[in-house]
């Protein structure tokens, strides 16, 4: 397992409990000078070695070095860092001398849609420990602000700093009004020139005619107001004779944002944000000021009844709890709600991939082991192996394809490294296996040394016989192997005395149970020549020299919990232990979704694992929608984790539950098949607000495009929900997959475009699972409806809150951006 030091994993990699939305403990990271000067390292490809000087820009955020081309990485779109040891895979695989491993520096990265990654050596160990140390600590802010909302002075001093420095580049540290209309131009603020010039006039304090960095902060402040919210606090002043008392809060928290919080909890909270003030404080709603005056809020632990009484929300305090984690818009999305995870393992949702050694096109990608460490470092619970015969040890590959070819063995030791650093409960292996009998003893040998303990090849001690699956919490930092057991046989192939095993066709007819003894004994040797292989009494084992051997016995010993067999269907007549799972197609497990078989389906997944994968007709690595899946039950719906589509995102979306753990509890209705019969229908009533500094599209070496100056846009929002197979009468006329709106376009403003529009969406749940229904939000470009959103964010409805809402946007990887957010507000309401 890799250290904290040595690898970082990306924004929501970590389910670590949100700083107070004021705190300003993060540390300001100090940049040794002689970074940002720049430094001299070894750039290193496959091709060549080049002598190449790095700087380091602390303010804009970036590492910049010249090749033939300006280059750029900003370190919000650093994935991980790796170092010395971490990095070794790379070093080894460029044939560059060990001596080198202590000053290597990996830095993998997103470009403009794409991963990147880069290779660097510097040139003494001093120099290294100076990269490694401040790149980590730059890092890592950002990290904690791109893990949701809050950090609000921290964030607007970032930004403050990153575009002063793009403003003063050539200024001299003052800005002259044309300065700052070039800037507001490159940020495309949709402001006149008189507009500009009076606020520049009002940040100039001292008439000098320029801004230095504290006039520039004040113009800055001016720029971000938020009529908008203002708006909405005066409405809420006319509750109580136009003060924004503890009354008024206490309201808008009960019949706006629905909160259920208890009265002791709401009184801290608006003693949080209030100030004390010796009088009220009146605002009329026809006077426009910039804010109300913003003391220092109170401690609440030591606030009295008078504080209470006498405090008010100024529109400052309000505006920050609005945008804090305390108002998040979301549940069981930060970490804090946990599920029981002590159920079996069938009663779980895992987030699982499929063909996880690709990075790109299914024929000709590459095979590597960046696959796992993005999967796994992103919580992933189940990846998958398709291993064929090497010159020496197996390989991992995509077969019949032009795809390269990866040793299993750097693969595996990939993936005991990154298992458990986010999440500590079981990866499932899901393996094909391709190889002849000596390479699947090396497959067997290669995991047993890599994984030792972690690998279950044994029942869970004290339940030596398998009547039900154990539970993630029984398996925690355990490794589960999963492929098909060819011994297990069909009825009809089972003969007096003989067995005759096809390798299509892994079925049995009698019930498996677990031999606790022969699991000791092939613990013990896994790789001896046994064929004591889980027969009934009524079903001896053959002697050897009647037995066709198509499979090796030590891979055998590896399959515990995790039997693949073939799916004969699932009807009274065929019986599977519960051990036994089956892989289905999507083009199989769509037939088997038919009315007429869903509840089947439904009902052998309560006790069984199954799993589901792409159809093969998918090269381009395009990925299903797997809601429709996990309406069935089925736990593990496989996606192709390099391509960020539609699929992809509502995964995300899924698995951002329970604290990122890669294990989510199913819908209660698909454990009780009593909630199966309610089918409801609702609305999902949004109004889109505003949006708030829009990312700045940028070229293929990471600059800003300042050219394109203007921006339109507007917001569609789409529900996703399954065609809900599961009630007896006929398909609604909102059964389709997705009902999506759009707003109108607000012109020429890229900055903090207002809407102000409502939308009403239908959509329909069967047996209350919520879950399983998804809310997009995507921030498009007007005109260009076909390319990828500029801002994207998509959320599970059940862990979406009621009321006004900062949404944080992502980009087409699913990373936050630093300053985009999102202002909503949320309703339900339930059809008539």
């Amino acid at each position: 397992m890799s250290s904290p030091s040595s690898s970082l994993a990306t924004n929501d990699d970590r389910s670590r409990d949100p700083p107070d939305p004021r705190d300003e403990s993060i540390p300001d990271v100090v940049v040794p000078r002689l970074l940002q000067r720049g430094t001299h390292m070894i750039k290193v490809s496959g091709k060549k070695q080049k002598n190449v000087l790095f700087r380091l820009d602390p303010d804009q955020g970036q590492i910049i070095w010249e090749s033939k081309r300006h280059r750029i990485i900003s370190i919000e779109n650093i994935k991980e860092l790796r170092t010395a040891s971490n990095a070794r895979y790379y070093r080894e695989l460029f044939q560059i001398s060990h001596e080198c491993e202590n000053r290597w520096l990996t830095i993998i990265y997103t470009l403009d849609g794409r991963w990147k990654i880069l290779h660097v050596i510097a040139p003494s160990l001093d120099v290294f420990h100076m990269w490694d140390s401040t790149l980590h600590q730059l890092y890592a802010v950002r990290q904690t602000l791109m893990r949701g909302l809050g950090n609000l002075d921290l964030r607007e001093a970032l930004w403050a700093k990153q575009y002063w420095k793009a403003a003063d580049e050539q200024a001299g540290q003052k800005l002259s009004f044309e300065d700052v209309e070039r800037l507001c131009k490159r940020l495309r603020v949709n402001s006149s020139r008189d507009v500009l010039s009076r606020r520049f006039k009002q940040a100039d304090l001292q008439n000098r005619g320029f801004l230095d960095f504290d006039d520039f902060k004040r113009f800055v402040k001016l720029l971000k107001r938020r009529p908008e919210v203002k708006r909405i606090y005066q409405k809420l002043c006319l509750f109580d004779n136009m003060i924004f008392s503890f009354r008024t809060f206490e309201y808008f928290l009960r019949e706006f944002q629905k909160s259920d919080a208890d009265p002791d909890e709401v009184k801290r909270l608006f003693l949080r944000y209030a100030s004390p003030s010796p009088k009220a404080v009146h605002l009329s709603p026809d006077v426009f000021i910039d804010d109300l005056p913003h003391a220092p809020c109170f401690t609440p632990n030591k606030a009295t009844s008078d504080d209470l009484a006498t405090a008010t929300l100024s529109l400052e305090g309000f505006t920050a709890f609005l945008l804090s984690t305390a108002n998040s818009a979301f549940t069981d999305q930060d970490g804090t709600i946990h599920h029981d995870m002590t159920r079996p393992l069938c009663d779980y949702y895992v987030s699982s991939s499929h063909n996880t050694y690709l990075l790109g096109h299914q024929l000709v990608g590459d095979s590597t082991i960046e696959g796992y460490i993005r999967a796994l470092l992103h919580s992933c619970r189940s990846v998958e192996l398709d291993i064929y015969d090497g010159d020496k040890e197996p390989v991992v590959y995509h077969g019949k394809t032009l795809t390269t070819k990866v040793s299993l063995r750097k693969a595996c030791e990939a993936i005991a490294k990154y298992a458990f650093v986010v999440s500590p409960y079981p990866v499932i292996l899901s393996a094909e296996v391709h190889c002849s009998i000596p390479q699947q003893d090396m497959i067997a040998l290669i995991m047993h040394e890599v994984f030792g303990e972690s690998l279950v090849s044994a029942p869970v001690k004290g339940r030596p016989k398998i009547t039900v699956l154990p539970s993630p919490d029984d398996l925690k930092g355990r490794i589960l192997f999963k492929t098909k057991n060819l011994y297990v046989l069909d009825k009809e192939e089972v003969q007096p005395n003989i067995i005759s095993v096809d390798p299509e066709s892994s079925t049995t007819s009698t019930e498996a149970s677990t031999d606790g003894e022969m699991f000791s004994e092939m613990k013990r040797d896994p790789f001896r020549k046994t064929h004591n292989l889980r027969h009934s009494p009524s079903n001896p084992v053959p002697s050897a020299d009647k037995v066709k051997v198509r499979m090796s016995l030590s891979l055998v010993s590896m399959l515990v919990y995790t039997v693949g067999v073939k799916c004969r269907g699932i009807n009274k007549k065929e019986h599977y232990a519960p051990e036994h799972m089956f892989s289905l197609s999507e083009n199989t497990a769509n037939k088997m979704l038919k009315r007429d078989g869903i509840l089947d389906l439904v009902k052998h997944n309560r006790t069984h694992l199954v799993r589901v994968y792409p159809k093969g007709t998918r090269v381009s690595s395009s990925n299903f929608l797997p809601q429709q899946y996990w309406s069935a039950g089925i736990q593990l719906v496989a996606l192709n984790w390099q391509t960020y589509d539609l699929g992809y995102m509502i995964n995300h979306a899924m698995f951002q539950r329970n604290g990122r753990s890669g294990y989510v509890l199913k819908p209660p209705a698909l454990r009780d098949k009593s909630l199966l019969g309610k089918r409801t229908r609702h609305y999902l009533e949004v109004t889109v607000i505003s949006a708030q500094q829009l990312p700045l599209p940028k070229d293929g070496n990471g600059r800003e495009i300042i050219e394109k100056s203007t921006l339109s846009s507007y917001v569609e929002v789409s529900v996703h929900f399954p065609d809900w197979g599961l009630h007896s009468s006929p398909p609604a006329s909102t059964s389709a997959l997705q009902v999506s709106y759009r707003t109108s376009t607000v012109k020429n403003n890229g900055f903090n475009p207002v809407w102000e529009e409502a939308l009403s969406l239908p959509f329909e749940v069967v047996g209350d699972m919520r879950e399983l229904v998804f809310v997009r939000f995507a921030v498009r470009e007007d005109g260009e409806d076909d390319k990828e959103a500029l801002a994207v964010h998509c959320v599970s409805l059940a862990c979406l809150r009621q009321g006004f809402r900062h949404l944080p946007l992502y980009d087409a990887h699913v990373s936050q951006y630093l300053f985009s957010t999102l202002f909503v507000q949320i309703m339900l309401r339930d059809s008539p």
